[in-house]
């Protein structure tokens, strides 16, 4: 099992927006140094967010670490132009040394139609339309290519080339079968969003990915997947853990009935049982991996690259817990050769 840190970069209104971007930076060189296997970062359009521009803040994040796989989580590439994507994601990989981890997806907030003139009816088709001539321009030197979105293009050069080959790019989803057709006809990996909701319901559609991908032609007993983590304490206490977390977890349920969401799970017990929580002692944690990695073969899990609620002693003191005690247990129970292979060419 390889693990990997994602944040959304939430702007507290208390914070100014360089200190925050800042802390972001600070968060990766903590996650290299706890033992992460790759840091990610959101891209978001719209309050209460400040991840407008993933390629710049993984750039800086580049600068200061040296062997953590730099991940987005996710790009929107359907709010994108996939030269300009790529351009800036080939110079991010050629700074980072080749460390560079692409997940894209649609897109989901509601300011995309205001900002960027995208919505609803035609998100999907731009999110495959980009994603096809994206894929292109990392494996071709010059790209002769017609779409609906954006102007063609004649034997063009887009630079810089790949330092080492395409980058791997992975497909998020959280419920969406149109996601999953798309990294299955590739045969490209999945990364399931594995948050909200029961864990069956994402283990349906990750069924569903490995049927895709027989259909067309790839091996699904090969699939490289990864999942979602709706939070983490670790306490050798597993009371202690419970109580611990609590006051989080009414945090976020109360902010969900605020927005006049219901929310999934009945209490925190609840969400610990049927989701992908993961709160509870070292053991605890190590047999509630199992379970889940049993549904999903599964050989990446994130989790929160920063406190998420907790206080940052708590937040620190249960990493280095779950580094100490329980991904040195999960690396070796379940091992990920899938992870280890280039991307497809």
């Amino acid at each position: 099992m390889r693990f990997l840190a994602i944040t959304l970069v939430l702007a507290p209104p208390d914070a100014p927006a360089d200190t925050r971007l800042r802390a972001v930076v600070d968060a990766a060189v903590r996650a290299e140094e706890l033992g992460f296997d790759g840091f990610g970062v959101g891209e978001r359009h719209e309050r209460p967010f400040l991840s407008a521009a993933p390629p710049v803040l993984l750039a800086a994040a580049a600068q200061r670490t040296t062997r953590i796989r730099l991940f987005t989580a996710v790009t929107t590439l359907s709010l994108l132009d996939p030269v300009r994507a790529y351009e800036d994601y080939a110079t991010l990989d050629a700074l980072s040394g080749g460390r560079l981890e692409l997940i894209i997806g649609k897109g989901n907030g509601a300011a995309q139609a205001s900002l960027f003139g995208v919505t609803a009816d035609d998100q999907w088709d731009r999110n495959r339309e980009g994603y096809e001539l994206f894929r292109r321009l990392w494996r071709e030197d010059t790209v002769t290519w017609s779409g609906r979105f954006r102007p063609p293009l004649t034997d063009a050069e887009v630079l810089p080339r790949p330092v080492r080959g395409p980058v791997r790019v992975w497909h998020g989803s959280a419920t969406s079968r149109a996601s999953v057709e798309l990294a299955a006809r590739h045969g490209d990996p999945l990364f399931s969003a594995n948050v909200t909701g029961p864990i069956d319901q994402y283990a349906d559609l990750i069924d569903h990915y490995r049927e895709r991908l027989a259909h067309h032609g790839h091996d699904p007993a090969t699939a490289l997947i990864g999942a979602g983590t709706a939070g983490l304490y670790v306490h050798r206490d597993p009371r202690r853990a419970v109580d611990t977390y609590r006051p989080v977890w009414q945090a976020r349920t109360e902010t969900l009935r605020r927005a006049g969401v219901t929310p999934t799970f009945a209490d925190l017990e609840d969400a610990i049982a049927r989701g992908s929580l993961l709160v509870g002692s070292p053991g605890q944690i190590i047999d509630k991996v199992h379970r889940y990695h049993q549904r999903f073969g599964h050989h990446v899990m994130h989790l929160p690259a920063e406190p998420d609620g907790l206080s940052a002693t708590a937040y620190r003191d249960s990493l280095e817990l779950f580094f100490a005690e329980v991904a040195p247990v999960l690396r070796a129970e379940l091992p990920s050769p899938a992870y280890d292979r280039p991307a497809a060419r």
